[in-house]
């Protein structure tokens, strides 16, 4: 009589061991591939904010009419008062006199409100740029927070489910829009050694820009999710300077992955970010000098 004979179970552990071992090889370059698609993906998305803030820029004007009073011996007034920086004060003496009213200036979009404890400024969520008293003519609420999405048509969010964050100059989002020598008053760095002083006043990646819109990348710490929640930026000072309240930004920090220690989640950064510069704006909304 023939008998058979079937696997062993040191036979079928050993090939279990062996399935286990080429489904963990594929599955790193798989999850590698899925974030390299994510990253891909959330810079498309920072391309397409970009253009559309400048496109918003092209199109908003302030409804004031800005006039310049001169009068012999006295300082020049503006009104309103924002639009003092337009009036070519370089071409008058003592012997003119009179107004000159000069055409509105561009604006950019005011950001959506930044909850930063002040019960009066909430994040509302809604991607609606504040401007104050609700009226979209007015200055804005605060010039941080997160990119008014709804207001611009874009997306709301990274491929991580996070929220854009946004920064404007203040002289570049006024109600009398920005002049043809409007400096931005944001810094962007590659590093940050204290997060809660200001130690990129000169920023050695882009310097004095009126944008920035970044995403908190991968780890999303610092950032506030769709939820509503906010993953506590656990990050070195590079994670931190970008999720704290102030006009300086790092963004080439040399990105390093992270594993459970304390010491390594310090040197962990991965935000994504972009700006745009003050030429770069007024070449696209005024390329003839037409801003005030």
């Amino acid at each position: 009589m023939k008998r058979t004979h079937g696997f062993t179970l040191i036979e079928l552990a050993i090939v279990l061991v062996i399935i286990t071992i080429l489904i963990g090889g594929l599955a790193m370059p798989l999850s590698a591939q899925i974030q390299a698609r994510r990253i891909a993906e959330t810079n498309r998305t920072l391309e397409e904010a970009r253009e559309a803030i400048i496109g918003y820029a092209m199109s908003h004007r302030s409804t004031a009419a800005c006039t310049c009073t001169y009068s012999p011996g006295n300082p020049v007034t503006a009104t309103p008062l924002a639009c003092l920086s337009f009036c070519p004060v370089s071409t008058v003496t003592d012997t003119v006199t009179g107004d000159i009213t000069l055409p509105t200036g561009h604006r950019l979009p005011c950001p959506d409100k930044l909850d930063d404890g002040d019960p009066l400024t909430t994040d509302d969520g809604d991607g609606v740029a504040d401007h104050i008293g609700a009226d979209p003519t007015a200055d804005c609420v605060k010039p941080y927070g997160y990119l008014p999405w709804a207001t611009l048509g874009v997306a709301s969010q990274d491929a991580w489910g996070n929220r854009l964050r946004y920064a404007v100059s203040d002289a570049f989002s006024k109600s009398a829009g920005f002049s043809n020598t409007d400096p931005g008053d944001l810094n962007v760095c590659d590093s940050s050694a204290n997060a809660g002083t200001s130690d990129c006043t000169t920023g050695n990646v882009a310097n004095e820009v009126p944008v920035v819109v970044l995403s908190h990348g991968p780890n999303g710490w610092g950032a506030l999710n769709v939820n509503g929640n906010t993953l506590a930026p656990l990050g070195g000072d590079g994670e931190k300077e970008n999720a704290n309240i102030d006009t300086e930004f790092v963004s080439s920090h040399p990105y390093k992955p992270a594993d459970d220690s304390a010491t390594e989640q310090a040197k962990e950064f991965d935000d994504l970010v972009r700006w745009i510069s003050a030429d770069q704006i007024r070449g696209r909304v005024c390329p003839s000098g037409g801003c005030p």
